[in-house]
């Protein structure tokens, strides 16, 4: 059976989408694994579904690479934004479901779109690391000459260590610099480095906030470029009104054949 579909990416996290408004698409984990792969298929960090739902713009079905359903993607929500808006979906302020509940969304300038995160209200801390929700779980690591790292080695040794094996958890090297943080992830579902991870991101801006309370914007560098995330900082351990800001662009489309 053929399938048309999109590809999408943020900051190098790349995706491919399918609308599925009519909910006649239904993919095995197989063929996800299969679509996303590199090598024999279109290749993508993961794959989305638009779907349609009532009271709600779309609804945000997100699959990681490795074909399972994955928990909450922001460089998707922002990707499945920009596609709804070129599908015809115009609004001034988008609201959708995804796994982790609702979020609003809204265009930005110079194709930013800008992508209300869910509130956090833990950071824990194992030993001078940091683990929270932004999402989808994340491990934040601060590091020196991150640009150095062997990611994927430091990063699956983190992710498949006895305390996170089961689960699984990303993992974020940080390093901050005199006017924005460097971020680094190793992605589990996609179990390699990624150009970029929006949940990712927000997590690092989030521990690496500024002193003070009240309104921050940290500028944010990623393998794949420019990210910005937006917050209020209640406390030490609480933020709300947090928005992943960045750039969301469509590639290509076409039409793909899959096995039943």
């Amino acid at each position: 059976m053929k399938y048309h579909f999109y590809k999408y990416q943020g900051t190098g996290n790349d995706f491919v989408i399918m609308d599925n408004r009519d909910g006649k698409i239904q993919l095995t984990e197989q063929q996800v694994h299969f679509i996303c792969n590199r090598r024999f298929g279109i290749g993508a960090d993961g794959l989305m579904l638009l779907n349609k739902i009532e009271g709600y713009d779309f609804e945000m079905v997100y699959y990681n690479a490795d074909g399972r359903l994955g928990s909450m993607c922001g460089n998707g929500g922002r990707c499945l934004t920009k596609f709804a808006f070129d599908q015809g979906i115009r609004t001034d302020r988008y609201k959708f479901i995804a796994t982790d509940g609702e979020h609003l969304a809204e265009m930005g300038n110079q194709g930013w779109i800008h992508l209300k995160m869910k509130d956090v209200t833990s950071i824990n801390n194992l030993h001078s690391d940091s683990i929270l929700d932004t999402g989808s779980p994340h491990y934040v690591k601060q590091v020196t000459h991150v640009n150095k790292l062997d990611v994927v080695a430091d990063g699956r040794a983190i992710r498949y260590s006895k305390q996170f094996e089961e689960k699984g958890i990303n993992v974020n090297f940080v390093e901050p610099t005199d006017k924005n943080i460097i971020v680094r992830t190793y992605e589990r579902g996609v179990e390699d480095e990624t150009y970029s991870c929006g949940t990712g991101v927000t997590a690092a801006a989030l521990v690496f906030a500024h002193n003070e309370n009240g309104f921050n914007r940290i500028e944010v560098q990623t393998k794949g470029g420019h990210l910005a995330v937006e917050f209020d900082k209640l406390d030490e351990n609480r933020f709300e009104n947090i928005w992943l800001c960045g750039p969301a662009d469509f590639v290509f489309s076409g039409e793909i054949e899959l096995e039943d």
